[in-house]
């Protein structure tokens, strides 16, 4: 079933539409996707690349292609710094940081990999103190 679900950065400059059903949802935990996100791993949904429509903000997007990687890239709003939408290295997939999407994608993470290279802190953390807000 289609679904759309808007998406924006943090500075709300780069909008715009995706269409779903999603073919894939991975938390990769590869160190250039901590370096990229900063943190234990990144979210990425995976579809095709003709399911995007940008609203605004599209010419504020600058791509980063890891020199000697087949894969790798990175894209960015250059206002905020938030990961946004972009085409794979290859044209095949449409790849979407999950944190990027407002809504509901209909879709879950479905694999976790490159996990041999998660942070030496990630299993800690998951057990630290959880609050709904900063603690006091």
């Amino acid at each position: 079933m289609e679904n759309k679900v808007t998406g924006s950065c943090l500075c709300g400059a780069v909008k715009s539409t995706v269409t779903g059903p999603f073919a894939r949802f991975y938390q990769c935990y590869c160190d250039r996707c901590q370096k990229k996100t900063g943190s234990a791993f990144a979210s990425l949904i995976f579809t095709a690349p003709d399911k995007i429509e940008w609203q605004s903000g599209k010419e504020l997007i600058q791509r980063f292609d890891l020199p000697h990687a087949v894969r790798f890239s990175n894209c960015f709003c250059t206002t905020c710094g938030s990961q946004v939408p972009y085409e794979s290295r290859d044209g095949t997939a449409l790849v979407i940081p999950a944190g990027y999407l407002d809504g509901d994608p209909e879709i879950r993470p479905q694999a976790n990999i490159f996990c041999e290279e998660k942070p030496c802190w990630f299993e800690e953390g998951q057990q630290a103190q959880k609050f709904n807000q900063y603690p006091e």
